[in-house]
């Protein structure tokens, strides 16, 4: 069964960071159109009627940003089933997106830690100028209160808390595989505890600045829609009654306290007036993508210099999603690459190229005009309901089949105490009954309520419910089972006693002799001895999950802990006195001991033995 975790975890790390690239792919295509004097979302285009200059009215029925968006940038069409062919400006866009991916990937961890400084820190900057521009903004003040006053009703919603659980796996790297991918580098006695807390407060306080920004921006955002609105219905209440009325004798204020309040359904319905709601406003001002770009776009056209600072936004954005996306695709190459399936994927550069190419070559559906509604399919079904289930079975695989004692022997073993109460209390009941109960609520929800998606109506320039054609529920279903399916389909295999195995061999080399011995599973009982007329390794306990071994050669001999049969212990936990040392060749991260008097011992894939130090 928990091989079955680790394939599913790749399985959706690879499918997330398909759809993923796409948000780094708009980003480049709006950092590339912010290179102007004026910033095209500025402002409607105009066209021509009864030889006046108007705007369109598709732009004016919303506004700029949102034209911009839905017209401008994905050219979206009428619903899913409806592709339009492959936008070829998101194309290019969508190729230099990958290619940033790979050129960042290509060279390994190392380039990836470089990269990061930058990645993490920037978005800060960026994020706190950003702070100071949004809560003095009109209507600002308006969108806090409505982040800060509950809707006690949405508890009871599934869907609130599987995306809440959703965004938390995001935002924290849980339930992929880069953050287990990344964990294999550190040193064995790193404070795993304290990075946990010191990461989940960083996260969450992050989160919580980065939503008054956002919320103070949807203010202001739903503030102009509203008083929009009230224009162009006092605009038709004038025009009804010229006698009686006029521009400069309605006010907004006037209209609102005095007018709406006394308003007719048939006079209405008779002078075409809108329903005009703040509260409505700010529930639909914007949501997922959206949010970027075409909430935070209008704000950034109220900047002085707005195509500089449209150019640092999209630029902060690009770095998050590249930072995002280094982890997520560096959980499928470090599967691809232990696994071996084949000898070239030890090699990282081409590893990441042929990975790169792959999501490429599929990632064309998002290009298309129906590529936001493929976007929107996969981030709902394709990264929400397998990360639950790759997360519950995590935790159940640790603490009832791993067993809790020995995780926490584990743990003690890097700190030198063992996990409190609370850690038990969560590890053990708490997280695995929420996941549970989430992920039920949330399938039955989906069963008994049908599944929608938002099209754009472009006579209304506005998003429209509408239910998924049957195969494209076929897809779903797919993407969930792909992941999802892993894990069953691995323990029944294992069960039947069909299984991947990789036998490493362990060489003894003494100056330039060197010796090999296979050490099979099979095979490794305590008192085995592998020898030759060079040296032995012999097997002093095959205890679980750590392994000692004995290497001699003549008269040498140093004694070594394993953990599993390939990893060693590190330079902290041996012997001074012994003159041991630990090093790592990082094109394999294949371990390597050195022991006394020149006595080395490493280990790798048997088919692999070339690179056998």
């Amino acid at each position: 069964m928990l091989g079955g975790i680790g394939y599913s975890s790749a399985v959706v790390s690879f499918i997330v960071s398909l759809y993923y690239n796409v948000i780094i792919m708009w980003c480049l295509f709006y950092m590339g159109s912010s290179f102007t004097s004026e910033l095209p979302w500025t402002s409607c285009p105009t066209e021509t009627r009864n030889n006046v200059t108007v705007p369109v009215e598709e732009c004016a029925k919303s506004d700029a940003t949102s034209y911009y968006w839905y017209r401008g940038a994905l050219d979206i069409s009428p619903s899913i089933a409806e592709p339009e062919g492959i936008k070829w400006k998101m194309l290019l866009c969508l190729f230099a997106a990958w290619l940033l991916v790979y050129l960042c990937m290509c060279k390994g961890i190392k380039s990836q830690g470089k990269v990061v400084y930058f990645t993490a820190t920037f978005p800060y900057v960026v994020l706190i100028i950003f702070f100071g521009r949004a809560v003095t903004l009109p209507g600002a003040g308006t969108g806090l209160l409505h982040m800060f006053t509950p809707k006690m009703d949405r508890l009871l919603d599934p869907q609130v808390w599987l995306e809440a659980a959703t965004q938390i796996f995001y935002s924290l790297g849980l339930a992929f595989g880069g953050l287990i991918a990344y964990s294999s580098y550190n040193p064995p006695k790193n404070n795993c505890r304290r990075d946990a807390i010191l990461v989940s407060i960083t996260n969450c306080s992050t989160s919580i600045f980065a939503s008054i920004v956002i919320f103070a921006v949807l203010g202001y955002k739903a503030t102009n829609l509203f008083d929009n609105c009230i224009d162009r219905n006092i605009h038709k209440y004038v025009a009804a009654y010229p006698g009686a009325w006029n521009d400069t004798n309605i006010t907004r204020s006037f209209y609102i306290q005095n007018i709406a309040p006394n308003i007719t359904n048939d006079t209405r319905f008779n002078l075409n007036l809108e329903t005009c709601s703040l509260e409505e406003d700010l529930d639909k001002a914007a949501e997922g993508t959206g949010l970027a770009f075409i909430v935070f776009t209008q704000v950034i056209v109220e900047f002085p210099v707005a195509p500089f600072w449209s150019v640092i936004f999209f630029l902060m954005l690009l770095t998050l999603g590249l930072g995002s996306q280094f982890g997520t695709l560096e959980g499928v190459a470090t599967s691809l690459a232990d696994l071996e399936l084949f000898p070239w994927m030890k090699k990282k550069w081409l590893l990441s190229a042929f990975l790169c190419s792959i999501s490429f070559v599929i990632g064309l559906m998002f290009v298309t005009g129906s590529g936001q509604y493929w976007v929107t399919v996969f981030d709902s079904f394709a990264g929400t309901f397998p990360l639950m289930v790759v997360a519950l079975f995590e935790v159940v695989g640790v603490v009832y089949v791993y067993k809790i004692k020995r995780f926490n022997k584990d743990i003690k073993e890097m700190l030198g105490e063992e996990p409190g109460l609370y850690w038990q209390i969560t590890w053990r009941f708490v997280s695995p009954i929420l996941m549970v109960v989430v992920l039920i609520a949330s399938l039955v929800s989906k069963i008994v309520i049908p599944v929608t998606y938002k099209l754009y109506n472009r006579e209304k320039a506005a998003l429209e419910d509408s239910k998924y054609p049957w195969w494209v529920g076929v897809i779903i279903s797919i993407l969930v089972c792909s992941s999802a399916l892993c894990i069953p389909i691995v323990a029944i295999l294992r069960k039947c006693g069909i299984k991947y195995k990789r036998v490493p061999v362990f060489t003894v080399s003494k100056n330039s002799e060197s010796s090999a011995a296979i050490l099979d599973e099979n095979d490794s009982d305590s008192g085995n001895v592998f020898e030759n007329s060079t040296g032995s390794i012999t097997i002093l306990d095959d205890a679980s999950p750590r392994r000692r071994v004995r290497i001699s050669l003549g008269d040498d001999e140093d004694a070594i802990d394993l953990s599993g049969s390939l990893s060693f212990p590190k330079l902290d936990d041996l012997d001074e006195d012994n003159d041991s040392a630990f090093g790592s060749n990082e094109s394999n991260r294949t371990p390597i001991y050195k022991g006394k008097t020149g006595t080395k011992l490493a280990a790798q894939d048997q088919e692999h033995s070339e690179s056998t130090v």
